[in-house]
């Protein structure tokens, strides 16, 4: 055998600096989105603290907040407001005010409060959810346990989730984040490198590492129109629990239609319109009256209160067949 190739140590010393030097722009870039998104956004996120009256006396909870609107108009979570006697902001700059419950929706864990101000103030942009990939960058700011403005950050993980919330809720169309969330983050942002609002933070797995989530900014948006067109969001419900799922092309073909998803049914609550209507677990959805649904986001828009008591006819994938189910859809109460 022949003698080992040795490198000397001047190729050593002068290629290890290079290698180095390779990859501080791309370290750079990172850190400048992060910076930059932070930056932009963190004069608009607000720390919530919530004052009730219980049996046992006055308890409190707090969270976090964001302005989206310049007359101060504040998007967070439901259960960081919910039952609350008094609520109470405190903006960027330190100042405190009382503010005012709009709305809420549990089905969603949303809510919206007013903050009254004399001047215009910071608030976000609010991106467009639907165009997310998994594996983006995704930037979260809160105040957990009261360490205010605290930024994380990480990837977008997964898209399109199903969260049963502490109240038995179903959540839908939720982001799955690894940027770490903890007590506190509840109702804050979470930011794409272009500091758009593309979720708000929700929930975290406990003894999980890096499993957090976030509302689509989708569905928040639809939630807040609803909310200021009618203090409520009032909303036919079907029962059951799904996701998005890509529509393979031969069968996009098979039931000629040019749409790339639809949802997949996961679980039918018992004595629901869903199971009423004989919907099963495993059937996908591909429209409801004639509309195409390609995404949870799709399926709830749909269930508005024009279809509360009206029968609609579901075009549902069941394995090989195409079926055409009657399901009369019924008002969505505090559960889905």
């Amino acid at each position: 055998m022949g003698a080992r190739p040795q490198l000397s140590p001047q190729f050593i010393s002068s290629a290890a600096p290079d290698a180095a030097a390779g990859d501080a722009p791309l370290l750079d870039a990172y850190s400048e989105a992060v910076a930059s998104t932070v930056e932009q956004v963190q004069e608009a996120v607000v720390f919530i603290a919530a004052q009730s009256r219980r049996a046992r006396g006055p308890q409190g909870g707090t969270g976090s907040g964001f302005l989206f609107t310049p007359d101060g108009y504040v998007l967070t979570n439901s259960h960081v407001v919910h039952g609350a006697e008094s609520i109470t902001v405190t903006l960027a700059d330190g100042v405190s005010t009382r503010a005012d419950l709009i709305g809420e929706d549990a089905d969603t864990d949303l809510a919206v409060l007013r903050v009254g101000s004399s001047r215009a103030l910071p608030h976000t942009q609010l991106g467009d959810s639907s165009r997310l990939r998994v594996g983006q960058i995704a930037i979260a700011i809160g105040n957990p346990f009261g360490y205010t403005h605290t930024v994380t950050a990480g990837v977008v993980s997964a898209l399109g989730r199903t969260l049963r919330s502490m109240g038995g809720r179903l959540i839908h169309n939720v982001i799955q984040t690894d940027a770490a969330m903890n007590p506190g983050n509840s109702g804050g942002p979470l930011l794409d490198s272009r500091a758009r609002v593309i979720g708000v933070n929700t929930a975290i797995i406990p003894g999980a590492q890096a499993i957090c989530f976030a509302t689509a900014i989708d569905s928040a948006k639809w939630v807040v129109a609803q909310l200021f067109a009618h203090g409520r969001v009032r909303r036919a419900y079907l029962g059951l629990a799904g996701s998005t799922v890509a529509l393979p092309r031969r069968v996009a073909r098979f039931l000629e239609v040019e749409q790339r998803s639809a949802v997949r049914v996961l679980e039918v609550q018992a004595g629901s319109p869903a199971q009423q209507g004989s919907l099963a677990v495993g059937d996908t959805i591909v429209g409801i009256d004639g509309v195409a649904v390609t995404t949870v986001d799709d399926l709830q828009r749909l269930l508005d209160d024009s279809r509360i008591g009206k029968t609609c006819v579901a075009r549902v994938l069941r394995g090989a067949r195409v079926v055409y189910l009657h399901i009369v859809p019924q008002e969505s109460r505090a559960s889905p």
